[in-house]
């Protein structure tokens, strides 16, 4: 017999491992561990999900026939550890070797490598695109761009496609989905569903563990199991996807999901197929029930971003987390852990990853992403935060979409240019500007909004990296436009907010 190991973003019956092993003779290995739930310092919430979620679905494998060997987090005889967790249940069950599907981040994979007993990886294939198909895409490309690989993706699942061309003659409607923040809401948010026993039982122990971690533990909302994150996800299929194109840029105070499907903690864990949800998207617009530039920016983000991501973090190896192309040292400011500031986008988007472990991502990449870029915060440590706090964090998916796409650390691998801008981006898709008290019409003062003094102070420290970039060539030239006095104060009081910053003062 042989050990299955099934990881807590695993939790789908057709797993490769499951469907490979052999139910009467193998023994499933799911363990609770230290090394996983700490190894940064998770928010609360996302640990709870995640352990409620697997004693569910050992439950659902026992019921299914399997024989299941589970270590809770408070088990005494608990080694800490997926390896040592194997080791231990190896001895107990005299087994012969572990098969295992491959983790998703780089740590566990040379982990598992590492064992000392016989082993079999298997691919994941759960997704779209194997490593060997988005290696071939790659290939020889001078930049890879998703958009082009977003293409591909579409004509090998044939979503949105008539007669091999894209439906409505485009591939990208993105352009339709920039309106500002609505005026009113029609969509009541994702479902929540009250603790049961399972869940009860998890919140306890994560509060006695975690309760110092950063995060409110409470209230906890999420499906815990697949016919729960089944019914969220119907519920906003039916009521949120036909705005959700239209607002998906958009944020609003105190609104933390607006028309957002909030679906991606349940399909990175395995409780939503990926592709089936694309389906009943399709299906929607199809039946008249949802426009197409809902339909397709829903459909790009997860065959699209989703799926490049991960090609981009196992193409590029292990050493893309640690990239700092722009050479990036300040430390994290304590804003992100809930600090004191004076900016209200920040402090709503903060508070609102505290109580939700969730933000929607304009609020990620133009909001908390942008700002530290232009602040020039080490990306290792805006990439562990973004990591810790939010429940849909994997590093497969975050990484990239931090070191590469918000941070530009990569050099340019995901983004032709660094996403930055100034407080203007975010008056227009949000109301955030209204309640601070910053001026965002002000750009240079006392009351000057930081983004517009960090922006023109990040422009300038990096000229001669992007000066010649066709894509910020324009923007160049407005500030060489201006005069050498008008540089002058903009670059001092650039200065005098991050040393406030560094100090620790409230900004």
């Amino acid at each position: 017999m042989r050990l299955v190991l099934v990881l807590g973003d695993q939790l789908s019956p057709q797993l490769s491992a499951l469907q490979k092993a052999d139910m009467k003779s193998d023994v499933v290995v799911m363990a609770e561990v230290m090394d996983e739930t700490s190894y940064v310092p998770h928010h609360p919430k996302k640990i709870a999900f995640i352990l409620a979620a697997m004693r569910k679905f050992a439950a659902e494998l026992r019921q299914m026939g399997w024989r299941v060997a589970y270590t809770t987090l408070d088990d005494p005889l608990n080694t800490g550890s997926i390896t040592g967790e194997l080791i231990r249940q190896a001895d107990a069950f005299s087994a012969a070797g572990v098969v295992y599907t491959e983790p998703g981040e780089w740590r566990l994979i040379e982990a598992l490598d590492a064992l000392p007993l016989r082993t079999h990886c298997l691919a994941d294939d759960r997704y779209i695109a194997r490593h060997s198909e988005f290696s071939q895409w790659a290939k020889g490309r001078k930049a890879l761009r998703m958009e082009y690989f977003y293409r591909e993706m579409r004509r090998k699942t044939g979503l949105l496609m008539d007669d091999g061309k894209p439906v409505g003659g485009k591939w990208n409607y993105d352009h339709d989905n920039r309106k500002p923040a609505p005026g009113a809401l029609y969509y009541g948010g994702p479902q929540r569903f009250e603790p049961d026993a399972v869940v009860s039982e998890v919140l306890t122990i994560v509060q006695e563990r975690f309760g110092q971690n950063f995060g409110d533990l409470h209230p906890f909302w999420f499906a815990t199991d697949r016919s729960q994150a089944e019914a969220h996800f119907q519920q906003w299929l039916s009521q949120g996807l036909c705005y959700f194109g239209d607002f998906q840029d958009a944020m609003l105070e105190d609104e933390s999901f607006l028309y957002h499907a909030v679906i991606g903690l349940y399909i990175n864990v395995g409780l939503l197929d990926p592709l089936a949800v694309c389906q009943q998207v399709e299906d929607a617009y199809r039946k008249g029930d949802a426009p197409l530039n809902a339909a397709e920016g829903f459909i790009r983000q997860i065959i699209g971003w989703r799926e490049y991501m991960r090609g981009i973090y196992f193409y590029e190896g292990p050493k893309y987390t640690a990239r700092n192309d722009l050479g990036h040292t300040r430390d994290l400011p304590s804003l992100y852990w809930g600090g004191a500031t004076k900016m209200n986008c920040l402090q709503q988007s903060v508070a609102q990853t505290s109580q939700e472990a969730y933000a929607h991502h304009i609020q990620r990449l133009m909001v908390l992403g942008n700002f530290a870029l232009l602040a020039g915060v080490a990306p290792t440590q805006i990439h562990e935060w973004f990591l810790a706090v939010y429940a849909d964090a994997f590093e497969w998916v975050e990484a990239p979409n931090v070191i590469g796409m918000s941070q530009f650390a990569d050099g340019g691998i995901i983004a032709s240019k660094p996403y930055v801008s100034s407080g203007n981006y975010i008056h227009k898709m949000s109301n955030y500007c209204k309640s601070c008290e910053y001026r965002v019409q002000d750009k240079t003062g006392a009351d000057a909004c930081p983004f517009n003094l960090l922006y023109w102070d990040f422009l300038n420290r990096h000229s001669v990296r992007f000066a010649g970039n066709p894509r910020m060539g324009n923007i160049y030239r407005v500030w060489e436009r201006f005069s050498a006095d008008k540089q002058a104060m903009i670059l001092s009081e650039a200065a005098d907010f991050l040393a406030r910053l560094d100090a620790g003062e409230p900004v």
